[in-house]
């Protein structure tokens, strides 16, 4: 009882808390843009010489907005989309009119989570192994290459990694393909034919993904375990004749890693960040490249949809870390 009142429901608040606020954000924030997605699809079909009547387009303009949900004054708006959120019902996309955003995510969001699970918990596991024994060991040369390497890649940005992936690659050294996610005009079935395509597809963008991920987590984890070997605890456990390998794995590498567990949440954050950018340049069918769409075209459903989504994952994973996170660390199970 004392786990569920002094533990759980202050964390579970705090989650619907963040969830609302996010939402309701993303709900605003569009309708302040300047963009009117019902009169750009109205003038869309006027540019390509389709004639309609005045009459005509008070009707469509009327039927637009209530598919976009502009209808009524803010607040009613405001109330109608939660309603249809509650039904997990976006309405539809505009630049793929009228197919509904929640088809496009689905479609779209297997690519996306399994790029982001499988690069991140690789960076993440590389990453944190590399820079623990490198922050333990910091005198060996091999940690000294290592830290000149992550001084090149770490601040690289993202796109430039991934041009130069695609670069080197795909144009001077043809061996993966220059974009998309399966082969142009197949169907995929499973097979280890169709398995092996996908995976020659997904390479370079989980490529760019993983190597600047690995010396993120590099760095950090270096910084936390050469702190944490000068704690009284490891000074002690070497007075005592411990082996020096028991010290590293058992007390250096396992307090160090309680602050990378609550950055594994953290990094799904990538989905906007890195892994946009990668998707762009890579021309990957997830969600990223969706996000870029609707931003480009004005799609305030498929952006509110997207946004949406990305606040869901992140602050349900962080939920989840933030409950796992007694058993790792014994402080705040005791407490």
């Amino acid at each position: 009882m004392s786990f569920i009142k002094r533990y759980l429901l202050p964390r579970l608040i705090t989650y619907f808390l963040v969830i609302w606020v996010g939402i309701t954000m993303i709900f605003f924030i569009p309708r302040f843009l300047p963009t009117d997605p019902v009169q750009q699809f109205i003038n869309r079909l006027v540019a390509q010489g389709t004639y309609m009547d005045p009459k005509a387009i008070e009707e469509m303009t009327e039927t637009l907005k209530e598919l976009y949900g502009l209808k009524g004054s803010l607040w009613e708006q405001y109330i109608n989309f939660w309603k249809r959120f509650l039904k997990g019902d976006f309405g539809p996309s505009y630049y793929q009119f009228p197919t509904p955003v929640i088809t496009l995510i689905k479609q779209s969001l297997p690519w996306t989570a399994w790029l982001l699970l499988v690069t991140t918990l690789l960076s993440w596991i590389i990453g944190n192994i590399l820079g623990g024994l490198a922050g333990y060991f910091s005198n060996r040369r091999w940690v000294k290459i290592l830290d000149s390497i992550a001084m090149v890649i770490r601040p690289m940005p993202y796109y430039i990694l991934a041009l130069g992936l695609l670069i080197l690659l795909a144009y001077i050294i043809p061996i993966f393909p220059i974009g998309g996610g399966f082969a142009i005009g197949m169907q995929f079935t499973f097979s280890w034919e169709n398995l092996l395509i996908l995976l020659k597809h997904a390479f370079l963008p989980a490529l760019s993904l993983i190597l600047i991920g690995v010396f993120i987590w590099f760095q950090a984890m270096k910084l936390v375990v050469q702190s944490v070997k000068s704690e009284d605890y490891v000074k002690y456990a070497k007075m005592g004749g411990i082996e020096e390998k028991r010290i590293v794995r058992r007390y250096v590498i396992r307090n160090a890693m309680l602050p990378q567990i609550t950055g594994l949440a953290l990094s799904l954050g990538q989905i906007f960040g890195g892994a946009l950018i990668t998707e762009i340049v890579f021309s990957y069918p997830g969600i990223g490249t969706l996000l870029y769409n609707a931003i480009f075209t004005g799609d305030y459903n498929l952006l509110m949809g997207v946004s949406t989504l990305s606040i869901l994952l992140i602050t349900t994973s962080i939920l989840l870390i933030d409950l796992l996170y007694p058993l790792f660390d014994p402080r705040v199970r005791y407490r």
